[in-house]
């Protein structure tokens, strides 16, 4: 008998395309990066209140890929005024993601955030944002190189050094690690309950978690999604994602069955006189 792949929702971005036609798009390789390497069901997510709720989203979903973007979080969900610096914006997705990030942590719902995604976990829990990275004393420029080919923008640019023993060195079985860089924006101020278990070269932090929390929490500041099937580094964390994702969909599958048990206990004991 075929089991169902668990559904990962992966979270859409908002633009213009052709600067008219409004659309919701998901990378392609997000969605390889689910269901080839994760093993699950991508199912691709219009990120707008209009159009779906966070219960909706998360009575569908075994988890969820929360994806890197050119639009950032509104620095007004920090506390912080709207200025140039911060860039473009998209409201619809804050407005989904940020409750969707807190509703799994108390649920214990497993997610992956990737780049803008790593940044809305920071931010949901009660995180700043620097609006550019390459501007603070010591730091490199994390930015992608805007006119190269698509191989080297996403190419290896800084090492990723992990906190020995955490999660991140578990999954990954380094300390240190090889990653691309195609991020202005970076965590300024961590969230409450926020552990950087990764930082770049220059300090910049890259690899974080939710603690305390009972499901898969872990994000990471740069795209693991691209090559993620061939990737060393990729590949473990989709892995883990997907394995929590698997773990979510079987408890979810047990408490349905459960539940379907119930009325025919109720009907044998209520004939049984008891």
């Amino acid at each position: 008998m075929m089991h169902a792949r668990p559904v990962v929702g992966i979270i859409g971005n908002s633009y213009e395309m052709n600067d008219r036609y409004p659309v919701h798009a998901v990378g392609t390789m997000n969605s390889a990066a689910v269901a080839e390497v994760a093993g699950c069901l991508p199912l691709l997510i219009p990120t707008d209140p209009r159009f779906v709720s966070v219960p909706e989203l998360m009575a569908v979903c075994d988890g969820f890929l929360l994806t890197g973007g050119r639009p950032n979080v509104h620095p007004a969900e920090y506390g912080q005024p709207e200025t140039p610096a911060y860039g473009h914006f998209d409201r619809a997705r804050d407005a989904i993601t940020l409750p969707l990030i807190r509703a799994c942590v108390a649920a214990g719902q497993p997610f992956f955030g990737i780049c803008r995604g790593f940044q809305e976990v920071n931010v949901a829990m009660g995180g700043t944002l620097h609006p550019e990275i390459r501007e603070l004393p010591g730091r490199m420029n994390h930015r992608m190189p805007p006119d190269a080919e698509l191989a080297e923008q996403f190419a290896p640019r800084h090492m990723v050094h992990l906190t020995e023993g955490g999660r991140f060195h578990r999954i990954l079985g380094a300390s240190s690690v090889l990653t691309n860089s195609l991020h202005g924006q970076g965590v300024c101020q961590p969230g409450a309950r926020i552990v950087v278990e990764g930082r770049a070269e220059d300090g910049t932090p890259e690899a974080i978690f939710v603690d305390g929390a009972d499901g898969f929490t872990l994000a990471v500041q740069w795209h693991p999604e691209w090559n993620a099937a061939a990737d060393p580094v990729s590949r473990p964390l989709f892995e883990a994602f997907g394995a929590a994702a698997r773990d979510w969909a079987a408890q979810r599958s047990g408490q349905a069955q459960a539940t379907q048990r119930q009325p025919g206990l109720a009907v044998v004991c209520d004939r049984a006189g008891v």
